[in-house]
């Protein structure tokens, strides 16, 4: 298995159209078709197929993906170690924006006090940061997993619970916890229809059978919480929020707690700055609720 064969495929991958490939390349198509056939005989494996009139890759190809950008970040890192001393290669951590907001910052400022290694911020929800983990486009993510994911490893961050907010002088601002029951009838500013949070909430209520309305739909929590401060409905968020001036929080029974998890690829995060990285995310986890105190 030939490395020009790899960098080959991994322009290809990244295009998945031979035109644009080969140009990149600047070697002609059919060289091209060549290399990556020559590496899908050598693993014995198709790496694409067709579907319709597309190009998508196969399990194979999708594995072979990962290990081509593997490869070529340890290549880069290893030439320009052995150019100027020290390889700047960066960290990519992929987190959604809540995470940014409320729970990573001790970690990410302590990473970035060391200076010893860049750090490239990705931001995606949970089905593009297992996706950035999985292509390699990212060596951590921080993110709520459903379910276990092959190749990947999870290892628990921290718990959060989930709060009702609402105005100072809202009836519910009174007690010191609150029941799904105690929303009979009121207006809530929810996630759009098809995010996990807002399928939850709906689950749940319904459970309970407790009737609601939709006062605004909003996406983040930042948008939910300034529509709560302008006294358009209650929001129901994570316990890490920070919660503005003119507005209460109170723990909400019934509701699961968020568990966030620290996510990279079996076999570790691949990369001296990643590891250093994961180790302030796991020792910095709890800092978040000095914060509430």
């Amino acid at each position: 298995m030939r490395s020009d064969w790899l960098e080959a495929f991994l322009v290809f991958a990244n295009n998945l159209n031979f035109t644009r490939a080969a140009e990149a390349l600047h070697i002609s198509q059919p060289a091209l078709h060549v290399k990556i056939g020559k590496l899908g005989d050598a693993l014995g494996e198709p790496l694409y197929r067709r579907a319709g009139r597309n190009l998508v890759l196969t399990r194979a190809g999708e594995q072979v993906l990962v290990f081509a950008r593997e490869q070529k970040a340890c290549t880069d890192a290893f030439v320009e170690t052995l150019k100027t001393g020290a390889s700047h290669q960066p960290v990519e951590l992929c987190a959604g924006a809540g995470a940014y907001l409320y729970l990573l910052g001790p970690a990410i400022s302590a990473f970035l006090e060391g200076a010893e290694h860049k750090l490239h911020l990705i931001t995606g929800d949970q089905e593009r940061t297992v996706e950035m983990i999985v292509s390699g486009r990212a060596h951590i993510g921080v993110t709520s997993l459903d379910a276990t994911v092959d190749g990947l490893v999870a290892e628990t961050l921290t718990r959060v619970e989930q709060v009702l907010v609402v105005p100072n002088d809202h009836r519910l601002a009174r007690r010191d916890r609150v029941e799904l029951v105690d929303l009979e009838d009121e207006a809530l500013i929810v996630a759009p229809q098809d995010r996990p949070h807002r399928l939850m909430l709906n689950r749940m209520l319904m459970a309970a059978g407790v009737s609601w309305h939709v006062a605004v739909e909003a996406q983040g929590w930042e948008l939910m919480l300034h529509f709560a401060r302008l006294g358009i409905g209650l929001a129901v968020v994570n316990g890490c929020c920070h919660i503005p001036p003119g507005l209460t929080a109170r723990p909400l029974g019934g509701l699961p707690g968020v568990t966030y998890q620290l996510v990279h690829r079996d076999g570790g995060p691949g990369h001296a700055g990643a590891l250093v990285l994961r180790q302030l995310l796991l020792s910095h986890k709890e800092q978040w609720r000095d914060r509430l105190a």
